[in-house]
């Protein structure tokens, strides 16, 4: 299980004091409370604030707090900053959430999805929240990842990596700092870890103690997750009570159900044949965690020495990813990314230069290290068969290597009449097929997808088999952020992509086959 614990956990953490010295203290375990009001250790963490200095070139040199230097750009300014530095002093204290093998693993296996030798399956909530926080909730969003990791599996032939979107994505960076109601303008909602979503101005004050909750929340989730992968759930042989109630008398839940059927047939007969099935490569499930490196001083007070490399890992999730608002080549955002050694994202839109990328991509990762970097597209169909063969062409000319992901999820936002944000999930499955499309022309790998979906019953992107209509958005509508995928539309969704790389893969084979006999 590649979330068990790694041999290569360092038990100090690095912290740099206002000399610029770097100081270590030993972990202690969680406070039995949220609410800091004393210092843990006599050490001070420079305040934090959105405003920064002027951003500087020199990329040589890098420390923990060098993003300091930087312009940061989407982060909360906290009327209490005193109350902060003792927020911040404490989550550094705590042990780390991930481990810097597990973060290794992860990069290796992401290596494999750059050749076409792997798929990346990473999905989850558009931001958690903790009103939603509930051991049925994380279970069945594990079991739709579950559901759709088989189907891929079953039509691609490849491992499936599974990444959730999940122990940690809380902040959201947001298009405007302020929102306004019939005349009245707060601060905008930026995820549960900052601020309220209530629309009155106590909520909306940024309060650091919600970083505490926050991390206590992701641990006992990763825990649920850790305990779900390797107690047994996830055993092959339980592939058929996988299926959720609401999706079992769908098309969906059909197809599922006939698929299950054939795994267990096999599973039959490797039991026949001698083969066990009791292996834990059988009965145990490789899931890792990530989220958008967004607050960078959570990621800071969560960022360790790895003790047997000596490299720095945030271990806060196994994979980060720099957004769209965030990706400047000379932001704190992407100062704070360069110096940590776990596998990184990058969203591109279709406003990304194909030479900014290449010269992010080389600031990020300037050894090309494979598994490392996770390009995650996000533009619309049409501007995915424009835009998208552009940036693979300069990347492939640049020689470097990178996995390509869709995330068809955020080009595709509008506003409902109703006044909803939704996401149509034919436009879904369009910009999918064009992502497929252009790698097919460009003779490059398509290495995964980036969904925002929930195992709830909701009804928040339009479409689908089991058609949501717009009327039906009112009726279950409980995203704090973004519309999600429901449990039947990911599935759906699974299958459409399985059946691609199940084409892919014959075509590929008889290519082969011709190729042999006619040698």
């Amino acid at each position: 299980m590649a979330l068990a614990l790694s041999a290569s956990v360092n038990l100090t953490a690095p912290r740099r004091s206002l000399l610029g010295t770097t100081t270590r203290f030993p972990l202690s375990p969680p406070i039995p409370t949220l609410h800091i009001t004393e210092t843990p250790n006599p050490i001070t963490i420079p305040s934090v604030s959105a405003s920064s200095p002027p951003p500087s070139t020199d990329y040589n040199q890098w420390s923990l707090d060098s993003w300091k230097s930087k312009r940061a750009l989407q982060l909360p300014e906290y009327p209490d900053v005193d109350e902060l530095e003792l927020v911040l002093q404490t989550i550094a204290s705590f042990p780390p959430i991930v481990f810097a093998g597990e973060a290794r693993k992860l990069e290796e296996k992401l290596a494999n999805a750059a050749v076409g030798k792997a798929f990346l399956l990473q999905g989850g909530d558009c931001a958690e929240s903790f009103k939603e926080f509930n051991a049925n909730n994380i279970r069945d969003t594990f079991r739709v990842l579950l559901q759709m990791v088989i189907v891929l599996t079953f039509g691609a032939q490849i491992p499936v990596i599974a990444v959730g979107r999940m122990a940690g994505q809380f902040a959201k960076p947001r298009s405007e700092p302020f929102e306004i109601k019939d005349g009245v303008q707060l601060p905008s909602y930026r995820g549960d870890n900052i601020n309220g979503d209530a629309f009155d101005e106590k909520s909306r004050v940024p309060d650091p103690q919600r970083l505490i909750r926050a991390y206590l929340q992701s641990v006992g989730t990763l825990n649920l997750l850790r305990a779900f992968a390797t107690g047994g759930y996830a055993a092959m042989q339980r592939v058929s009570e996988w299926n959720l109630d609401f999706v079992k008398h769908s098309e969906q839940g059909d197809r599922y159900m006939e698929l299950a059927q054939r795994v267990d047939e096999a599973l039959g007969f490797m039991a026949a044949a001698g083969l066990t099935v009791d292996d834990p490569v059988m009965n145990t499930f490789d899931f890792w965690t990530s989220h958008e490196c967004l607050h960078l001083p959570y990621e800071q007070a969560l960022t360790r020495e790895d003790s047997t490399t000596g490299l720095y890992y945030d271990c806060s999730a196994h994979l980060l990813w720099v957004g769209e608002r965030t990706r400047q080549l000379d932001g704190a955002h992407v100062e704070f990314l360069r110096g940590i050694s776990n596998p990184l994202g990058i969203k591109v839109s279709d406003k990304m230069d194909p030479k900014e990328l290449v010269k992010l991509c080389e600031i990020l990762n300037p050894w090309n290290k494979p598994g490392r970097l996770t390009i995650i597209t996000r533009m619309g169909a049409e501007n995915m068969r424009t835009k998208l063969p552009h940036l693979i062409r300069a990347v492939r000319q640049a020689g470097l290597i990178v996995t390509w992901v869709s995330d068809p999820m955020h080009g595709n936002t509008f506003t409902a009449s109703c006044g909803r944000k939704t996401r149509g999930f034919d436009a879904i499955r369009a910009e999918l097929r064009a992502f497929f499309d252009v790698h097919d022309q460009e003779g490059t790998y398509p290495g995964g997808v980036h969904l925002e979906m929930t195992g709830q019953n909701v009804t928040e992107c339009v479409g689908g088999s089991k058609t949501v209509a717009f009327d039906d958005l009112s009726s279950r509508y409980h995203t704090h952020c973004d519309p999600r995928l429901n449990a039947s539309q990911s599935l759906e969704l699974a299958f459409a992509i399985s059946e691609r790389l199940r084409r892919k893969r014959l075509e590929s084979a008889n290519k082969f086959r011709g190729a042999y006999r006619f040698n």
